[in-house]
């Protein structure tokens, strides 16, 4: 088998269909496997990861890195795709990534560009894009290691880069996106503890939002991607001083 595609999932009946279907250049005709590891949805979720021929397995929830490891130690193929629930492959994507395996040689791994969409419009600047993704791995030459909400593989190896890249349609609403946020933000304040954030800083809590928000929105050209672009890289600074906030709480919590 050349290759399995990993998901994690937890209620992601909205984004699922569009990830799954556009694997299926991937694995259809026994090329290769769909491996999805999901802790409790209520949705449809796993009725649709059934109609697409899916492996299913129901494991309580580990953290971001470890259940992604998990589905990963799951595949057979020879090469695995990880993606994410909200991910999804264009055709000219999956047609390289077809391409490529046949020709990898000693390469362990590919990087895969990343096309973020929020409120429905790309965002090409502000760091957003190309968004370089380690996801395509032979099977044991790599795994997740922890970074609270954004985990990433890290290979035994040399890799690659695709031209062609992954679409992500992460923030369709601003109640998604804040959502997230507010979850990340205490994962991100998880990593701050254990680099010895502990204390209230009102450099980070205050200052460091500010900079970050100065920095992606004006130096790294964020107000090219007009109004959307504005409130990603705003809401994006209100998490910074979240994340910071949180790991003050959490350092005080973990005292008593």
């Amino acid at each position: 088998m050349k290759i399995s595609i990993a998901l994690i999932t937890l209620n992601e009946e909205a984004n699922l269909p569009r990830t799954l279907e556009s694997v299926m250049p991937l694995v259809r005709d026994g090329k290769g496997e769909i491996i999805v590891v999901d802790s409790g949805s209520t949705d449809r979720t796993l009725e649709i990861a059934r109609s697409h021929g899916a492996k299913i397995f129901i494991e309580e929830w580990k953290g971001f890195a470890a259940q992604k490891n998990s589905a990963m130690g799951k595949a057979s193929g020879d090469w695995i795709l990880q993606l994410d629930a909200d991910e999804a492959l264009g055709e000219e994507l999956a047609e390289e990534i077809n391409r490529e395996l046949d020709e990898s040689g000693s390469l362990v791994g590919f990087w895969i560009p990343r096309k973020n969409f929020f409120l429905g419009r790309w965002i090409k600047h502000g760091g957003f894009y190309p968004d370089p993704k380690l996801r395509l791995v032979r099977r044991g030459a790599g795994k997740f290691e922890e970074y609270g909400a954004h985990p990433t593989i890290k290979a035994n190896g040399r890799t690659g880069t695709l031209k062609h890249a992954l679409i992500h349609n992460a923030y369709p609403t601003l109640r998604g996106y804040i959502d997230h946020m507010n979850s990340y933000s205490s994962s991100g304040a998880e990593v701050a503890v254990a680099k010895g954030h502990r204390g209230f800083n009102l450099l980070n809590i205050l200052v460091r939002p500010k900079l970050t928000f100065l920095y992606n929105y004006i130096f790294r050209l964020g107000f090219l991607d007009g109004r959307e672009g504005f409130l990603l890289h705003l809401y994006h600074a209100v998490y910074v001083s979240w994340k910071y906030a949180k790991a003050w709480e959490l350092a005080r919590k973990n005292k008593h």
